[in-house]
């Protein structure tokens, strides 16, 4: 068979386009936060990742284009070679003392800072261990990991006696990395971290979570899921991204110097890609700024989730129980996941679809994050609609 047949033959794509509720790839001409332009109309956005609204802050934006003057577009190199900048370092530095680590190690994004880090440190004869609901730059890295001849081993999602019984077929003098989101991406549920950290100690395994939905949404000062549960010291590494809170593009892992010095020296995806821009970098470090300095913007994005989680619940919407941005709303099939996001759609609220193969069957989605720039006007309104196109398909 021809490699490109499946090509041709995938059109499942093409007969939702035909239907009329196709609800991806679609062009946003202006950005304001919490509103946004899409095909001339303002819609409210419901869906967005950018949590505490400073996409659209002018210190932000101020920061990004100075930098473009000072050091122009892009570095032309890999950080190994002529691709670092002082901003580099400059973020690298307040990262590690923000996170209270000895050291921070810059991505060129968060998916590549995945890649990066597990098939770098989890090799020959060694285990990687994960959650199946871990986001998909995980799951590359494993593949990554596994292909270099490393042990690939899953545990149930949440399921931390399931993590327990994987542990104990595995001999205990090997190399461990047990990996998981902090907040998964989906649904919004934050980890157990503090079983999981005591089943790394019990069975001599190093930990590695990824934080990229929850820096700037959990934890002291939304310093992510470590600080959330007051285990900063016992974490190993922590890895995030700065596409999300930090109004950004580009990954970092923090950690001791030592581990971070080794993946310096031998992570193919850092040494053999460039490095992040300036303007990307400069935009980090005024969000981090930003952060420190109003740390209500976290407070603010919780309450205006848990509005929106309390009244769709109330209404009787199936919402997972949570304490995050994510505030998912099952709708349990394909065809109504999509009728409802047209409907949403037409009536100015953007949000993510989830159907499965991507959520379980029965698990399809109407997944809504909110932002701490979201204002009650707008959260009244999200929720007023919901209800409103709930009760015509039923589900209230």
């Amino acid at each position: 068979m021809d490699l490109f047949t499946k090509c041709y033959e995938f059109t499942r794509a093409d007969e939702v386009k035909a239907m009329g509720v196709y609800p991806y790839f679609r062009p946003i001409e202006e950005n304001e936060g919490p509103v946004v332009q899409i095909e001339g109309r303002k819609i409210v956005m419901a869906g967005s990742n950018n949590y505490l609204g400073l996409t659209a802050h002018p210190k932000v934006k101020e920061a990004a284009l100075k930098a473009v003057e000072k050091y122009g577009t892009g570095c032309s190199g890999s950080r190994y070679l002529t691709g670092t900048l002082d901003l580099h370092i400059e973020l690298e530095t307040r990262l590690a003392k923000f996170f209270g680590t000895e050291s921070v190690l810059l991505y060129s994004t968060g998916y590549q800072t995945a890649q990066g880090i597990i098939p770098t440190l989890v090799q020959r004869g060694e285990y990687v261990i994960s959650d199946r609901d871990n986001h998909a730059c995980i799951v590359a890295g494993q593949i990554m990991a596994k292909g270099a001849t490393a042990s690939l081993e899953r545990y149930k999602h949440m399921d931390l006696n399931d993590l327990e019984r994987v542990l104990k077929k595995i001999p205990i003098d090997s190399g461990k990395l047990i990996v998981s989101d902090g907040v998964f991406s989906t649904g919004g549920g934050i980890v157990d971290l503090p079983h999981l950290v005591s089943l790394a100690k019990k069975y001599n395994a190093r930990v590695l979570i990824d934080d990229a939905h929850a820096v700037g949404v959990i934890g002291k000062g939304g310093r992510g899921t470590a600080s959330e549960f007051n285990l900063e010291k016992e974490v190993d590494l922590t890895m995030g991204t700065f596409s999300k809170t930090f109004a950004s593009l580009g990954g970092f892992v923090a950690g001791p110097e030592r581990v971070i010095n080794y993946l310096k020296h031998h992570s193919s995806a850092l040494i053999f890609s460039a490095s992040p821009t300036p303007a990307s970098v400069a935009a980090a470090l005024a969000a981090l700024d930003i952060l420190e300095q109003e740390p209500w913007r976290v407070d603010k994005l919780i309450r205006n989730a848990n509005k929106v989680r309390k009244e769709l619940t109330e209404a009787g919407f199936n919402v997972p129980e949570g304490r995050t941005a994510i505030v998912p709303v099952i709708v349990g099939d394909d065809a109504l996941a999509f009728k409802m996001w047209r409907m949403l759609y037409d009536a100015g609220i953007f949000v993510n679809v989830f159907i499965s193969p991507g959520v379980p069957q029965g698990r399809q989605m109407m997944r809504t994050s909110y932002m701490s720039t979201h204002e009650d006007e707008h959260l009244d309104y999200i929720i007023d609609t919901f209800k409103k196109i709930g009760k015509e398909l039923g589900l209230i």
